[in-house]
């Protein structure tokens, strides 16, 4: 596809208003020289050469590029209550320490987190897109290379200017990296670990005669929400399905087929047709219908929405990435002075007959392309910004703040957060990630024993250590049942092309099914199932299915 048409359909999507996000949730303890290497281009396999790259050697830009160099890196805006995303001392200091040193202009671009498609697409549509196009999840990544967006990579070239972080990554970025051949993609790191979790109140669950722990199975977690509402206490929270399809997880059959699983499991485009979907949608008729569940659930399309009626006491759960200088707590208790708090048991989400399925991530964090307009030497300044931010010094930083001001250092060389410092150095509300996720998904130290204590201390608010002690807990519980999705090695072009409007019918057509009457469910839902078929998912199964047919797949 010419880059003229890319950014004409672009636009229309963009002037659509559609958007899809997928997914969401690992340190480079490497003690190379944070100056990027200069003249010799690494060992390592390329596909292709790059045009910087000169009479068998890269240009040496190791004391600065001869002429200003503008590099837009792209940062997710989350709307964290005072806390500008493109202007604080973090990127002030970034600026000063990699931007000023490299005579580089450091430009960050908001992307909304809950629309970042669509920011994408207009950016791209109006040649404002920043030097680094990321996603967390490859379906979409595919979907930017099929658009013609994403330039052809050389590895050499990264090895060259960015060696540590050739040295951490390259094992991943050689296995997934490439596309029809091509070398496309590079990554940040993703240990195994997820701090997401749902909080619940355990004052309501306790009040109903009830205990956290006792909540085991779906069943029984419906029988919780009656009680609830016998006892007029509140209800559980609700929200747009949108984005990320993972809500079937735990009615599927175990164990898995893998060539099921490739064909109906896709982070963007939702299974409505599968039994494990009408057994999760029945599900959630039956809590609507009965009024488990907060009645305006399709209205709560972003985080904020669904947070504020937690806040106000109005709905007993909330999931969340839990952090240790997350407000969620203290606003719910300014509101419900006697709120107490557990993490509700991921299989509550679960009928009993069923194991507490849940989608495991790839082992890779952002998926990161350059922008095909990006030149050569903003290209270069991208991964001399990686290099840079991979040397432990400049990580840990990024991730902590200052010493004495945002955390103290303990006997075990953990960093402990200080919970209520508000200086001018304060961390963003999940401990500035958003910046240095390029690298790494998760913080990690040396140890692995020490590693699990900081996360500890990193993920919950004082005094409610035991909450990331129960997170960790269940994550070990069921990590048997975390599978992750198939991965497909050719472009599926009707998932590009469907996608969208398949994510906005969904959105009608589960609500319909969801908002009618308990006896008119099976006819509504069916109804909802050939409408879907019919508007572009056969033709998407039907290209899975020729690819796993040809074995495409992993």
């Amino acid at each position: 596809m010419s880059k003229k048409k890319v950014v004409t359909s672009l636009l229309m999507t963009a002037v659509l208003g559609t958007s899809v996000l997928a997914g969401c949730s690992n340190n480079n303890n490497n003690n190379a020289s944070s100056s990027p290497a200069a003249s010799t281009p690494a060992a390592s396999s390329s596909a292709s050469s790059s045009p910087s790259e000169s009479a068998g050697a890269f240009a040496d830009y190791s004391k600065g590029f001869p002429e200003k160099v503008n590099l837009e890196i792209p940062v997710y805006e989350r709307a964290f209550e005072g806390w500008n995303v493109t202007d604080n001392y973090y990127t002030r200091w970034i600026q000063k320490e990699f931007g000023d040193k490299y005579n580089v202009n450091v430009k960050f671009t908001p992307i909304t987190r809950a629309s970042e498609v669509t920011d994408y697409e207009q950016l791209l549509a109006s040649h404002k897109a920043p030097d680094i196009i990321f996603h967390y999840d490859m379906p979409q990544a595919l979907a930017y290379y099929s658009e013609d967006v994403l330039q052809e990579l050389n590895y050499d070239e990264i090895a060259n200017y960015a060696p540590t972080y050739w040295k951490n990554m390259s094992a991943t970025i050689e296995q997934y990296g490439k596309v029809d051949g091509k070398n496309v993609f590079a990554f940040a790191a993703r240990p195994a670990v997820d701090n997401f979790t749902t909080l619940i109140r355990k004052d309501w669950v306790e009040k109903v005669g009830m205990k956290v722990e006792d909540i085991t199975s779906l069943e029984k977690y419906n029988e919780m929400l009656v009680k609830w509402k016998e006892a007029d206490l509140g209800v559980g929270a609700g929200s747009l399905l949108q984005n990320n399809y993972i809500y079937s997880y735990g009615f599927r059959d175990w164990p898995i087929d893998p060539k099921e699983r490739a064909l109906y499991s896709d982070l963007g485009v939702a299974d409505l047709t599968t039994a494990a979907s009408e057994k999760f949608l029945r599900n959630l008729n039956y809590q609507y219908n009965n009024g488990l569940i907060d009645k305006e659930f399709y209205l709560r399309n972003d985080d904020g929405k669904i947070k504020a009626e937690f806040v106000a006491g109005k709905t007993g759960s909330y999931g969340l990435y839990l952090a240790s200088n997350t407000d969620v707590i203290t606003a719910t208790l300014a509101n419900n002075p006697g709120a107490q708090f557990a993490v509700l048991p991921p299989a509550a989400g679960v009928p009993a007959a069923n194991k507490p399925q849940q989608r495991a991530y790839w082992p890779f964090g952002f998926i990161m392309g350059i922008n095909y307009e990006s030149t050569d030497m903003e290209r270069a300044a991208v991964w001399m910004y990686l290099e840079w931010m991979s040397q432990p010094e400049n990580l840990f930083f990024l991730q902590n703040g200052v010493d004495g001001q945002n955390y103290t250092l303990d006997a075990d060389g953990i960093a402990v957060k200080n919970a209520d410092f508000a200086g001018e150095s304060k961390l963003s509300n999940n401990n500035n990630k958003d910046y240095w996720a390029l690298v790494t998904e998760s913080a990690l130290y040396a140890d692995p024993a020490v590693t699990r204590k900081a996360y500890l201390r990193n993920w919950a608010p004082v005094g409610y250590e035991y909450l990331a002690e129960d997170l960790l807990k269940y994550y070990e519980q069921t990590a048997e049942f975390r599978t992750p999705d198939a991965m497909y090695s050719v472009v599926l072009k009707n998932v590009s092309e469907y996608k969208a409007d398949l994510n906005t019918l969904f959105q009608e057509l589960y609500v319909k099914v969801v908002l009618a009457p308990e006896a008119e469910f099976d006819a509504t839902y069916a109804a909802a199932k050939k409408t879907y078929l019919e508007s572009g998912y056969q033709e998407i199964l039907d290209e899975k299915q020729a690819a796993i047919d040809a074995g495409k797949f992993n």
